[in-house]
């Protein structure tokens, strides 16, 4: 069982052109629940940041929910994101996720947040906001 943090407000998952330049407002002033993730490979930059961060010359898909493993102890234990994907895979939720150092990150589509969160509940995991 893991205990799941929903993270507030809306996030976006955008792809800009190889090359681009971040803009300052991804990483200035961000408050203490706010998680922004870059990805360079030579086709283009993938970022993963709160809607109202996300650069305006990129391209975006729908805005997503953010949910993060409770606790860096959590992570240590194998199989951490397979135990949050496949529940949400056996709801037929998509998910995106992510690893810092610390944690695990899912995002999931905003307009299935209950079915996700239903999903996860189901799956004995705690749920906080």
């Amino acid at each position: 069982m893991l205990d799941i943090a929903l993270l507030p407000g809306e996030y976006a998952v955008c792809r800009m052109a190889a090359g681009s330049a971040l803009p300052p407002a991804l990483s200035n002033g961000l408050g203490a629940t706010d998680v922004v993730t870059v990805s360079w490979t030579a086709d283009g930059i993938s970022v993963i940041c709160p809607m109202d961060r996300a650069p305006a010359q990129a391209v975006m898909e729908t805005a997503w929910r953010c949910l993060r493993v409770g606790t860096p102890d959590d992570v240590a234990v194998g199989g951490t994101l397979a135990d949050l994907v496949g529940p949400l895979a056996g709801a037929r939720v998509s998910a995106v996720a992510f690893s810092t150092f610390d944690t695990d990150y899912v995002l999931v589509p905003a307009v299935r947040l209950g079915e996700a969160t239903a999903a996860l509940e189901r799956a004995g995991h705690r749920l906080h906001d």
